[in-house]
């Protein structure tokens, strides 16, 4: 990664997602006006487009419209050096769909982008779909984090969601892949998600959830009951419950690194420890460069 991708964006953050918004749903009112009509054999989608998956029946049900409607919000594009072509930027899934329709050209509108702002505004554009379920938008804010190095305030201000919000999805990157899943496919709730964050057994009582049918309060209490018998063993004090500061603190680590961590201190000591669940070797493998990279950061400061 290079030191201008961590930077961000020159234009900015706010800038881009002017950009996107233009590029929003078909039925938003005062549609941008488009700058040119291309026939839509110049057009060729972004090979770095995070959406990879297109269902057909959502296109059928989009190309529908087109042809009562026509493409109503232009695509946003950028010129292919050399070539008498231009690169999607957002609105892939317009195209496709036009096509569908059987039209011949679609309006543009012309962007001069960088090889990072193309990316950037696709991971963007994705957020702001509206049938996006939490993994997937978890997952786009974990690349405009890690990739551009936007924090989750910023992320929070610039797409209209409150921190607790970007923190919330984060944190669901630390479940099993199989819980994931789940979500992914619709069978889990954000909200049941959210309850099993920290459970050993998240998977197994992931299964439980889908084949009772529980609601999110009865897992919630589900998951009291399967925390009550560990507690009293962890501490000789009366008080099983760990502060709102180390909870916190727990939170905002797991959310940072996307994966589960604990931290056991007791209050009046100075030592205590951390520890940090992995779900796959590449999260092994970014954890280590995170840590081998700690003393550089010390070091430099």
């Amino acid at each position: 990664m290079t030191k201008n991708e961590r930077r961000g964006l020159g234009r900015g953050l706010s800038a881009l997602m002017a950009d996107v918004h233009l590029a929003g749903p078909e039925q938003m009112a005062a549609p941008r006006k488009a700058e040119l009509h291309l026939p839509v054999e110049k057009l060729e989608p972004n090979p770095q487009q995070p959406r990879l998956d297109f269902k057909q029946d959502e296109l059928e049900s989009l190309a529908d419209s087109i042809r009562q409607k026509g493409v109503i919000q232009p695509l946003i594009v950028r010129r292919k050096p050399g070539r008498d072509a231009y690169e999607i930027v957002a609105g892939e899934r317009r195209w496709r769909a036009a096509q569908l329709a059987q039209l011949h050209e679609v309006p543009v509108v012309v962007r001069e982008l960088s090889d990072t702002e193309v990316l950037e505004v696709a991971i963007i554009e994705n957020i702001q779909r509206a049938d996006l379920n939490a993994i997937e938008e978890a997952l786009g804010f974990r690349q405009l984090m890690t990739r551009f190095g936007h924090t989750q305030e910023k992320l929070a201000e610039a797409l209209s969601r409150s921190r607790s919000h970007v923190a919330n999805l984060l944190r669901l990157l630390t479940l099993p892949s199989d819980v994931q899943d789940l979500v992914r496919d619709g069978k889990l709730s954000a909200g049941h998600a959210r309850a099993l964050i920290g459970s050993p057994k998240a998977s197994e009582l992931a299964a439980q959830i889908v084949a009772k049918g529980l609601s999110v309060r009865e897992v919630e209490k589900l998951m009291k009951a399967e925390a009550a018998p560990k507690a009293a063993p962890k501490t000789p004090t009366n008080s099983s419950e760990k502060d709102a500061d180390t909870r916190a603190l727990e939170a905002d680590l797991s959310a940072n690194l996307q994966m589960q961590v604990k931290i056991d201190h007791v209050p009046g000591q100075d030592a205590g420890q951390i520890s940090i669940r992995y779900n796959s070797l590449e999260d092994l493998d970014m954890l280590c460069q995170i840590l081998s990279q700690a003393p550089d950061r010390v070091a430099r400061d």
